[in-house]
């Protein structure tokens, strides 16, 4: 066979990631596999397709492609095994079939795929040999290393101790009326041991512990080195006129961004040796005169062990769901046994969980049109008036057991149009003059706050004020699936365990 390219490519034909085993321009390659989804058929069941110069073989992976770019003579069946392969090799790397997974762990791939094709041609290796080619474990790396951090150790006590002596010697020096001694400098005029001993003691210091020591006095005077921040009073003028803009502005000690700052204050997970993180995804499209277009939420359970004694267990699985979620298993997990007991367990329960790594167990998929199944309804009413549009949005919780946080409203706004007069408003607001936006901030949307209002008028027509975007956090799940119970296979006995459960917008938009 000759292997012209592999790819990794959306239903639409776009390239993810592409590695090209003979010489080929970018432009071709993405002509190519901008042309393979219009040449298949859905009537048939191919895995390949034709043209007149060269061969697609393919293979569906959720929402997307896993394609093979070869010659017309070559082998179909060398074809189709060296496919399976590729399949194969994807999720040993990719904890998820996405876009974003995919990309994030491109490089990865490539260095996979190189394994497995060699100037067009397959080489003769299985999944384990690729896994231990790409991660490039060497004994004499980590001798090295040791050594290495070894003298460095050796280095500083060495420099401790000559640090001592020297202060020693200062001390019996003054102690005597003695001049303290001095050390050369390169042929030099001598300098101080004291001096001496306070640089080494310095270096010390900054070696083991950072700690800011204080300016140094400098002569008065003019000087015409470079002046860090000389412009200040530019800056201030600048940030003043921002404020006076409406604009949020964060001073520089607290210049982290609101993610981070959010993530040093969430409170620590206590995590045991078996954690499972459950993540549920929302995309959601609503009309803004009723009715839902589209509702899609994708959920996952990751599982990390990081105590391999842990390896051989099961997870008992509840499902309480209602609304006709689609579940799906991982390949190595017995589908039978999670079927008939809602257990989760290897197909062979010789074997253990990997550990160290988060491997995704089970997810599940729910899509719908149902208006019942919406989480948070959005009505936003703008009425034209004399003086522009008054506009009343109200919001409500439809699922009285979950708990949704750091609740967002973006409403888009008129441009130049100055900022709205708000009217009534349950929680508070922030104007963006900058991207013509109201923010409508909810800290807390839960059974005993699951509704509320909010009112303003500005200049405009009923248009501008869509698409209404929502975004929000909840560490309660849509869909009800929750771990209640860890055992281990030998035994059956009970095995500690903590869960992290977090419920995210992609998007929700009411256009």
């Amino acid at each position: 066979m000759v292997l012209l390219a592999a790819a990794v490519c959306t239903k639409a034909g776009k390239a993810i990631v592409s590695r090209q085993f003979v010489e080929m321009t970018r432009t071709r390659i993405e002509g190519l596999l901008a042309a393979f989804p219009k040449l298949m058929n859905t009537g048939k069941q191919h895995t390949f397709v034709e043209t007149e110069s060269v061969r697609y073989v393919y293979q569906p992976m959720e929402k997307l492609y896993m394609v093979l770019i070869t010659t017309k003579n070559s082998n179909i069946l060398e074809d189709l095994e060296t496919l399976r392969l590729f399949s194969r090799v994807i999720p040993e790397y990719c904890r998820a079939l996405e876009e974003n997974e995919i990309s994030e762990h491109c490089f990865d791939l490539i260095f996979a795929f190189d394994e497995i094709v060699a100037l067009g041609y397959r080489e003769n290796v299985n999944l384990a040999q690729i896994r231990t080619f790409t991660e490039m474990d060497s004994h004499e790396e980590k001798v090295f290393r040791a050594v290495r951090e070894t003298q460095e150790r050796e280095a500083k006590a060495e420099m401790r101790r000559k640090a001592k002596e020297l202060q020693q010697a200062r001390r019996d020096a003054e102690r005597q009326g003695k001049k303290a001694p001095g050390f050369g400098g390169f042929g030099s005029s001598t300098v101080s041991g004291g001096s001496a001993t306070s640089m080494i003691t310095e270096t010390i210091i900054e070696t083991d512990k950072p700690k800011v020591a204080p300016a140094p006095a400098r002569p008065s005077g003019p000087s015409k080195a470079l002046k860090l921040g000389a412009k200040g009073k530019e800056v201030d003028n600048f940030v003043d006129k921002l404020k006076s803009e409406g604009e949020n502005i964060i001073s520089s000690n607290m210049g982290k961004r609101t993610s981070e700052a959010t993530k040093v204050h969430a409170p620590p997970i206590n995590m045991e040796s078996v954690h499972m993180k459950i993540e549920e995804k929302i995309t959601l499209t609503c009309g803004r005169d009723g009715g839902l277009q589209n509702m899609e939420l994708h959920g996952m359970i990751m599982l990390r062990i990081s105590d391999d004694k842990f390896g051989r267990i099961r997870l008992h699985v509840e499902n309480e769901d209602k609304k006709g979620v689609q579940l799906q298993t991982h390949p190595n997990v017995d589908k039978k046994l999670f079927t008939a007991e809602s257990l989760i367990g290897l197909k062979n329960p010789e074997k253990s969980f990997p550990v160290n790594s988060d491997v995704g167990v089970l997810k599940w998929r729910l899509q719908t049109t149902e208006e019942s199944f919406i989480p948070l309804t959005i009505n936003c009413w703008p009425s034209e008036s004399g003086n522009g549009c008054d506009v009343n949005i109200e919001y409500e919780l439809q699922e009285d057991n979950l708990e949704l946080n750091d609740v967002v409203i973006t409403i888009p706004l008129p441009s130049g149009v100055g900022a709205p007069v708000i009217g009534e408003i349950d929680g508070e607001y922030r104007h963006d003059s900058r991207r013509n936006t109201l923010e409508w901030c909810l800290p807390v949307i839960d059974a005993k706050n699951k509704s509320g209002s909010l009112e303003f008028s500005i200049a405009g027509q009923p248009n501008d004020f869509f698409p209404v975007q929502v975004s929000f956090i909840s560490k309660k799940n849509y869909c009800n699936i929750q771990v209640t119970k860890v055992t281990q296979v030998d035994g059956n006995s009970p095995v500690r365990f903590s869960t992290e459960t977090t419920f995210l917008v992609d998007k929700y938009e009411i256009l």
